[in-house]
């Protein structure tokens, strides 16, 4: 047998694992139970403590895992079984049906446009409504819809089949079966990460009874650009942009009666981000946050909560939230606490988020057993105090917080870790050579430039700031420009498809992408240039957007919407009130005038004036 292994759970920590695995030339599985892989990171608005968009950072590595040459993504899947020793694992699994042909599929989504059945949408946990056929989220890997057979029209009464009578492919198949795969490998990760608390069974604090107490991960898809309100913050009741917040802390974790006596690791973290957040989306917004201890000890963390107490006026208050009431004619919440000093406060609060603590999950409990290594008291997967990715079964590792809970840098730091002795066990083993063809390069020489510009809109993240239609339509008429279009999410699957159509259809020869940083997204696009037979390098990608803050009267505010390193333009920002801001410090003087600084000769009638820039570091 040559290097096989097998990665269990498909968040963060398990793509880092496969990524890593495949990197190195050993073929990996990668099984996920949910229909795609991404996991929680995938409905996180951003990440703590810079505050980075959490699906720019996670959608470039769904993109590479989903067409990594070593990779096979085995999806809507379990682990049924393991057998045999290291280096000859034999692995049962089960791969349960889709009602959709993943060969025959090309996720245009007319299936999903024609269903007339809407069903709660898993992805924004249940804050909105989806299809009952549906593709979990736009970046999906595999993008391939999945139907819920038990709201389907069909399977529950046998009439309808919509969705057939339009896919062009014929590609949905109501009789699929459940399949048992037999795999064989050589070593094994679990990376079945923890779930939520349920915070019903804390029904002190009102949850599922008022409708503006919510939980940590519903307000983090309120937050979000893809969630269901389009990234603007309101109450669920009725609509209403909240003025005051508050948020309790552990509600589900360092609770003796609940059960986990552990402490959640990451919620006063992302308590003090989504405080940060939401006075980003609402400058007026009074945020305060009810604690026991803040644990803030990772790197920058303890300045990242102070700038939440100092700059964004959140408030810290040492105490526990004895009672919650709501008002039935406002459903305004009125919550009673308890202050150091011993005094019973009464405050009102229009939005109530619980910070629900992570706990071992019943698929991870599972997985435990069918694979035959220990759970620890608390739950959590039973790994070395000194050998963190080490089980109590050798050949099977571990990462992420399967084995307890923590945050995303360390859970893939563990992921490279858990790889990498997955990896080291399969020494002996000879590597598989899996060949992947590119297409032979487009000789352009003496053919003139035929660019083609495609500019993200990252959900609202920069549609709301800048009018995406406005410079795709003056990017249009530049020389050399045949073709210019706007994305939903640049770095998604689908929207490769789209950029290699338009080389392929336009005999584009040079691509400009206006989207995030080059660090994480350069490589995405280079490699979709040159699976389309494209020179890599004929490729160019904006730098990140900045927001010029320009305060003057009859003057609007102007955004920069394309910049390079010598030159930026600047148009109308769509946003006026500056919600959004990437602030940086910026010194810049017109081309033309180079002895007048940019802040005192710019008017809002320069629109499409090049000047000349340097960006400084904040």
């Amino acid at each position: 047998m040559h290097k096989k292994a097998m990665v269990i759970g498909g968040g963060v920590a398990g793509i880092q694992a496969a990524l890593d695995l495949g990197d190195m030339g050993v073929e990996t599985y990668l099984v996920e139970k949910d229909p795609s892989v991404g996991g929680r990171m995938a409905q996180l608005d951003k990440t703590f403590p810079t505050n980075d968009c959490a699906m720019c950072i996670l959608s470039p590595k769904l993109v590479e895992v989903g067409s990594h040459p070593y990779i096979t993504i085995v999806s809507n899947a379990e682990v049924l079984s393991l057998e045999g020793s290291p280096c000859n694992f034999r692995v049962k699994v089960l791969k349960k049906p889709r009602y959709v042909d993943e060969e025959k599929c090309t996720g245009c989504g007319i299936c999903m446009s024609k269903c007339p059945t809407k069903v709660p949408d898993p992805y924004n946990k249940g804050l909105s409504q989806t299809k009952c056929i549906r593709i979990p989220f736009p970046q999906a890997v595999p993008a391939i819809p999945i139907m819920d057979k038990e709201t389907c029209r069909y399977h529950l009464t046998g009439k309808c089949r919509v969705c057939e009578k339009f896919c062009e492919v014929k590609a949905i198949d109501f009789e699929q079966k459940e399949q048992v795969l037999e795999l064989e490998v050589g070593s094994l990760i679990i990376a079945c990460g923890s779930q939520e608390f349920d915070a019903g069974l804390k029904n002190e604090y009102g949850y599922k009874l008022f409708p503006n107490v919510i939980t940590s991960i519903e307000f983090e898809r309120i937050l979000s650009a893809s969630g269901p309100t389009g990234g603007h913050v309101v109450r669920p009741s009725d609509g209403k942009e909240p003025k005051r917040i508050a948020i309790l802390q552990c509600v589900g974790s360092r609770d003796v009666q609940a059960g986990n006596e552990h402490c959640s690791a990451i919620c006063c973290m992302q308590a003090a981000k989504d405080a940060i957040i939401a006075q980003e989306h609402l400058p007026e917004v009074q945020t305060t946050i009810f604690y026991m201890d803040v644990r803030a000890y990772g790197k920058g963390f303890d300045r990242f909560v102070d700038r939440a107490k100092e700059k964004h006026k959140t408030r810290f208050i040492c105490g526990r939230i004895a009672s919650v009431e709501a008002d039935p004619q406002t459903d305004t919440l009125l919550i009673q606490y308890i202050t150091q000093e011993g005094n019973i406060r009464r405050e009102e609060f229009d939005l109530l988020v619980l910070s629900v603590g992570l706990e071992p999950s019943e698929s991870s409990r599972d997985a435990a057993r069918r694979l035959g290594v220990f759970m620890d008291t608390r739950g959590f997967l039973d790994v070395g105090t000194f050998r963190p990715v080490n089980t109590t079964r050798t050949g099977v590792f571990s990462c992420g917080s399967i084995s307890g809970p923590k945050d995303i840098p360390e859970s893939v730091m563990e992921a490279s870790g858990a790889a990498s002795a997955a990896a080291a066990l399969l020494g002996e083993l000879q590597s598989k050579e899996i060949r992947f063809e590119y297409p032979p390069e487009k000789d352009i020489r003496g053919i003139p430039p035929r660019v083609g510009v495609f500019i993200c809109r990252c959900g609202i993240n920069i549609a709301s700031t800048v009018d995406v239609p406005q410079v795709v339509e003056y990017v249009s008429s530049l020389p050399g420009v045949k073709h210019a279009q706007e994305l939903l999410f640049a770095c998604a699957q689908d929207s490769q498809k789209i950029i290699k159509a338009a080389i392929e259809e336009k005999g584009l020869n040079r691509v400009v992408v206006s989207a995030c940083t080059p660090r994480t997204h350069e490589p995405l696009f280079q490699k979709t240039l040159r699976e389309s037979g494209v020179n890599p390098y004929l490729f160019a990608i904006s730098l990140p957007i900045v927001i010029l803050k320009y305060r003057r009267r009859n003057t609007r505010c102007l955004s920069i919407v394309h910049a390079t390193s010598e030159s930026i333009r600047l148009y109308p920002s769509r946003n006026n009130s500056m919600r959004h801001l990437v602030q940086s410090s910026i010194q810049a003087v017109p081309t033309n005038r180079s002895d007048q600084p940019i802040l005192q000769e710019m008017q809002a009638s320069q629109q499409g004036v090049v000047f000349q820039v340097q960006v400084l570091q904040q």
